[in-house]
């Protein structure tokens, strides 16, 4: 593979970790027979939070890899953490590399891959850093293209939050959605195991990314998916994957089909009217909470008042599914506006 093509959707599959030979072929002869995959995965060294958690079987698996390579035709991609992991990728003529949400996380281990990519022509991915840091990213990549690195991707695998119940990263579409703005030239792909961290949220994930225009997806599989030594909730077998896959809605932009954007450019027309009617709404509600900043000067009230923001929370929650709104979405709205408003008295007081 010596290139991320934007004709089609990059595929990529496999185990969250290479445990066995034997498991690494099957895995990659049952993928390459659903005929949905562009490009092998394995974890080969697996960061752990835990000490006594299973950290990969280290570079005894990179010949597993390219025995199955050898076997089945597909390219093969593996998570590197620091230079030594590269090293021995390169040696083992491994396709792509990717660097992991832990080490993105870290500038100094970016700058360490970097540095030993100078001069290496090889495509690398770069997931999003655990926490919802837009620079570090868009920063890992930078570090990357000052290397030299031509042929970069991002993935979005979500972010970690402690509030979040029904993902194990939440998503925060917007910020891949920023991601994209910025950069249109990186491709992105969805990674949506990491995402869910389960399997019966992976086909409503990777429809969504496929609805935002993502570049591709990368899935774990596993032959045995309830026996995987690490992330076994989020795996599932190659047969199951080739389904999900058959399963994808796949739109297309249809950016130069006349008809079809003019109908689209009437109800945009109806968004952007109502977008001025929020805008002047806001402004309106500013108004009055600057009002209140002066009343609570006057009288030496405290600006934050916890009762009156858990009534609004409450409120406003309960009427967000009959409205057909996410929580999601109107926790972060009203935190937002309420963020704001606190501002604006702030302003008045100071």
């Amino acid at each position: 593979m010596k290139s991320f093509s934007r004709d089609k959707k990059l595929l990529i599959a496999g185990p969250c970790s290479a445990e066995t030979e034997e498991q690494v072929m099957q895995t990659g002869l049952r993928l390459k027979a659903t005929g949905h995959v562009d490009l092998y995965r394995a974890g080969i060294w697996k960061p752990r939070t835990r000490p006594d958690s299973f950290e990969g079987v280290g570079a005894d698996g990179l010949p597993w890899m390219t025995t199955m390579r050898d076997a089945t035709g597909l390219p093969l991609t593996v998570e590197v953490a620091k230079a030594s992991h590269v090293e021995l990728c390169l040696k083992h003529s491994i396709d792509v590399l990717w660097i992991g949400a832990r080490t993105t996380v870290n500038p100094f281990a970016v700058q360490e891959i970097a540095d030993s990519l100078q001069g290496v022509e090889i495509p690398v991915m770069v997931k999003n850093p655990i926490n919802p840091d837009f620079a570090l990213w868009l920063g890992g990549i930078e570090r990357l293209e000052k290397a030299g690195i031509k042929e970069i991707a991002a993935i979005h695998r979500g972010f970690s939050n402690l509030s979040e119940t029904y993902y194990r990263n939440r998503p925060q579409w917007q910020l891949a959605l920023k991601f994209h703005a910025e950069r249109p030239d990186i491709p992105i792909i969805c990674d949506p195991s990491h995402m869910g961290g389960r399997r019966d949220v992976l086909l409503e994930l990777s429809q969504k990314a496929m609805n935002l225009a993502y570049d591709g997806l990368m899935i774990e599989s596993h032959i045995n998916p309830d026996e995987a030594w690490s992330d076994a909730r989020q795996q599932i077998t190659p047969e199951t994957y080739g389904e999900l896959i058959d399963a994808l809605i796949i739109r297309e932009d249809h950016e130069d089909d006349q008809p079809l954007q003019i109908e689209l450019d009437e109800l945009r027309e109806r968004i952007d009217q109502i977008d001025d009617e929020l805008l002047h709404l806001l402004h309106n509600r500013m108004s009055v909470a600057r009002e209140i900043g002066a009343y609570k000067k006057q009288h030496n009230i405290t600006i934050l008042q916890k009762k009156r923001w858990a009534q609004i929370l409450g409120r406003y929650l309960d009427q967000a599914e009959d409205r057909k709104l996410s929580k999601e979405f109107m926790e972060n709205y009203l935190a937002a506006i309420h963020d704001e408003s606190i501002d604006q008295q702030q302003r008045v007081i100071n």
